[in-house]
């Protein structure tokens, strides 16, 4: 039996809580895999080929981000028609996303596999790492469909209340892709290919995992006339779900420019940098499945027309959020820079320098979190209300401060401005989410009193 879940009726802080719970164990075993096959690869294979891993980092996101934010936004409507008991018009959700997401994941493929090369060399990537980067995301990059199934499945079932299905299917996925790896790269001797091959696998999996639940819950199984074109719900999808794609696509973009600027200061600094932006995902985790369950709560009561809940929803989230980012940043802190080590295998003099860039750059990044995890709560606040144009504009305003932050800051504070990039696009986004937030919340709710 699939469990779904009604969330416009009960304790707030309670059901944030019990649906996130499962999404944070998702995303940390999401992490956990994520780590190993960096712990592996760093392990058996060196320095280099761990750089030139790490690097593929907002490439990767660059174009899998896309995937995600579509199917957010099939997901935030999804939520809506449910809280608003409108199954109907959710049948027809789930078809009409389906045909979107087969022509995007086609275009997709062909630009992203064409680019690549290009985008590396814009990228001042260094001739140690290149082919390797090159050649890793190739393979990431043909495992497109498997992602884009992956995020709209998953998503359906968020939207519905059901964490713990996506769960169960990401315990598999790491299970499979730790196992592959072992297999791939240590004994088949793949090299970083073979961590590739291992994703692309396990994201397999967890997909048809997430299929197979989606397929039991009738609410989700649409029937043949669902599958017309229906240009209404298109372009409702589209207006939910581009913008946040495209909002991702944005904040790739500024941390393209941000990676270029790191590979300019040479193999070290960069082995350094990205060796802690691969802990960057295990630091955020808290924070973004906070945001998920928050999104989706905003998004059934909104709905159902519970303003008042909306309201209570984000003040106990924010809460939440706050406490849950000192407690990460200080266990961060403490022991950071032995997790670190726990990737870096070299001579001992290039280990040690790398290790103090990587951990100086950790330390920063703990600094951040209480408005990186601020950030993520209300923009899946606005999300979860229909409004994906603002957190897109937050997104612009993330590329102008990372961008200018990482080209002036270096100038005056070396090493330092490059870390204080990321935290300075985390503050002027999550400010101004904040502001258009309680401005948005304050109009629909004098909208919806005087529908009554």
């Amino acid at each position: 039996m699939i469990r779904i879940k009604d969330l416009t009726s009960g304790n707030p802080v309670r059901l944030i809580l019990v649906f996130a719970l499962p999404v944070l164990t998702g995303n940390m075993l999401q992490q956990f895999y994520n780590l190993v096959d960096s712990l592996i690869i760093g392990q058996l294979l060196g320095v280099t080929a761990l750089a030139a891993v790490s690097a593929s980092g907002w490439l990767d996101w660059a174009v899998l981000s896309i995937p995600m934010g579509l199917a957010q936004g099939y997901s935030i409507h999804a939520s809506q028609c449910y809280g608003g008991k409108q199954y109907a018009e959710l049948k027809r959700t789930v078809a009409q996303s389906y045909l979107i997401s087969a022509a995007v994941t086609v275009a997709l493929e062909a630009i992203s596999q064409t680019l690549l090369r290009p985008v590396l060399t814009w990228m001042n990537s260094p001739e140690e790492t290149i082919h390797l980067t090159e050649n890793y995301l190739r393979i990431i990059y043909a495992g497109l469909p498997v992602v884009m199934c992956l995020n709209v499945f998953s998503g359906f079932l968020y939207a519905l209340g059901n964490s713990r299905t996506p769960l169960l299917a990401l315990a598999c996925a790491t299970a499979v892709n730790i196992a592959l790896d072992w297999w791939f790269v240590g004994s088949l001797g793949l090299g970083t290919n073979g961590g590739a091959y291992a994703t692309v696998i396990a994201q397999a999996v967890s997909a048809g995992i997430c299929l197979a639940a989606v397929l039991k819950i009738p609410e989700l199984r649409p029937q043949r006339v669902d599958y017309r074109p229906d240009r209404i719900v298109i372009r409702k999808l589209i207006r939910l779900g581009f913008p946040i794609a495209f909002q991702n696509l944005i904040i790739s973009l500024g941390g393209l420019i941000l990676q270029g600027v790191v590979n300019a200061f040479g193999f070290i600094f960069m082995a350094g940098y990205n060796a802690a932006s691969r802990l960057q995902g295990l630091v955020e985790i808290a924070g973004s499945s906070l945001g998920s369950a928050a999104g989706t709560f905003t998004g059934q009561n909104y709905g159902a027309g519970r303003m008042d809940r909306v309201r209570l929803g984000l003040r106990r989230s924010a809460q939440i959020g706050f406490l849950l980012a000192l407690t990460v940043g200080g266990l961060m802190t403490v022991f950071g820079k032995s997790i670190l080590s726990l990737f870096i295998r070299d001579e001992a003099e290039l280990a040690d320098q790398v290790l103090a860039i990587g951990y100086d750059f950790l330390r920063v990044m703990a600094a951040g979190l209480p408005m990186l995890y601020l950030l993520f709560v209300y923009r899946t606040t606005l999300q979860g209300l229909g409004d994906t144009v603002m957190p897109m504009i937050s997104g612009f305003l993330e590329l102008a401060l990372r961008v200018g932050a990482a080209l002036l800051l270096p100038a005056i504070l070396g090493y330092w401005g490059v870390y204080l990039a990321e935290i300075a696009a985390w503050i002027g986004a999550g400010a101004f989410l904040i502001m258009v937030c309680y401005h948005r919340l304050h109009r629909l709710t004098n909208t919806v009193e005087e529908t009554k």
